[in-house]
């Protein structure tokens, strides 16, 4: 049982260093990785919490300011929509909502792969639906950053502005999320137990990761956001094929 643990907390650092890295933040790797060791639910009311003190490592070692405008009109959607999708995700079977956060994933490594070399257009009209498809998504399934980060990707923001204005934008979403998983039962003891590790990878983990991010260059930057999210899904998806067959 305490080796579980020690290799869950391993795995925990490592997606918060790419998380901070690729700036989609953690869950994306997160969630599929502690669904190898936790209930679906646990690791929803578990990501949740734990990404407020990543949100918040991120913004205090970031300190690069924030695009108010990209923040507000991404935000808030986000924000109303990731408490919906919480909400709904209760009246679902666990098996299927696995299944659909995999789907999810499938599809961002298509879209990246596809058009890494293009742009959405810089409008209020992307920014409004980006924050609601990414809100609702991480309340549903528990990760909705790449989304955002495809939708912030077409501002062309540098690296650490980028990453600041996600994480702020990411703090309303996980509050607000976390108070709904708190009403459906899924922040319990275990999470408590958990969280002083967790806390500690947050903060230890989005250093290394600003560390690391010097060294990479801009034009590299969505490269390894793409190579994140496919790794990702590819992990999910053989998780899920492999329970369906056992």
């Amino acid at each position: 049982m305490i080796e579980k643990y020690y290799i869950f907390y391993i795995l925990a650092f490592i997606a918060e260093v790419l998380g901070t890295i690729s700036g989609f933040g953690s869950s994306i790797l997160f969630v599929p990785v502690a669904s190898l060791f936790f209930d679906f639910h646990l690791i929803l009311g578990i990501t949740a919490v734990f990404h407020v003190f990543s949100n918040l490592s991120k913004i205090v070692l970031f300190r690069q300011g924030i695009d108010k405008n990209i923040a507000l009109k991404l935000g808030i959607p986000a924000v109303l929509f990731v408490i919906l999708g919480a909400w709904m995700n209760k009246y679902f079977p666990q098996g299927q909502i696995e299944l659909a956060l995999g789907i999810v994933l499938i599809g961002l490594s298509v879209y990246l792969l596809v058009y890494s070399t293009k742009r959405l257009q810089q409008n209020n009209r992307n920014l409004v639906l980006g924050g609601a498809t990414s809100g609702f998504i991480a309340g549903f399934v528990g990760t909705g950053g790449a989304i955002r980060g495809i939708v912030l990707a077409a501002f062309n923001l540098e690296k650490n502005l980028f990453i600041t204005t996600s994480a702020i934008i990411d703090m309303g979403v996980d509050s607000s999320r976390a108070v709904v998983y708190y009403l459906n039962g899924y922040i319990g003891k275990e999470v408590l137990t958990l969280l002083p590790g967790l806390i500690i990878i947050s903060i230890t983990g989005t250093w290394s990761g600003k560390k690391l991010l010097n060294y990479i260059p801009q034009k590299q930057f969505i490269w390894l956001v793409i190579g994140v999210v496919i790794t990702t899904s590819m992990v999910q998806l053989i998780k899920y094929l492999y329970y369906q067959c056992a």
